[in-house]
């Protein structure tokens, strides 16, 4: 047997121990993700108003529906979480912020944060509390 059988894998999720810090930062990448793909839809909402309100009107009733508003809902929050975690990893850049209690207490107010700021933005924003 070859000795490139017997070298061991590389580590993957299930070998590491589950921590916030593992999860807030796969929470990051997944909302990079969602921020990506929820962009387009908003493309799209912005090239139907540019083209006019008869274009507008034809797209309105997709835009006001229940599932669209939640996905909207859904990356407002992605977009509030990861613009302040993008904060914190500026802070980090610096060279601050890694000791274990200053990492937990930031990853709790990122996360914090970004419900509070999503609920903001939805209750005073342009939608005026009105979700669905």
């Amino acid at each position: 047997m070859s000795s490139a059988a017997n070298r061991p894998i590389s580590p993957h999720l299930s070998v590491y121990r589950w921590q916030y810090t593992m999860a807030l930062s796969i929470l990051h990448r997944f909302t990079g993700v969602v921020l990506s793909a929820g962009s387009v839809a908003l493309i799209a909402c912005l090239l139907a108003l540019a083209m006019g309100p008869a274009e507008f009107y034809g797209w309105e009733s997709i835009f006001r529906s229940p599932l669209v508003r939640l996905a909207a809902l859904g990356w407002t929050w992605c977009l509030c979480y990861h613009f302040a975690n993008g904060i914190r990893h500026l802070v980090w850049d610096t060279g601050r912020g890694f000791g274990l209690k200053e990492a937990r207490l930031s990853g709790w107010f990122v996360f914090l944060f970004s419900l509070a700021a999503t609920g903001a933005y939805w209750w005073w924003g342009p939608f005026e509390g009105r979700l669905l």
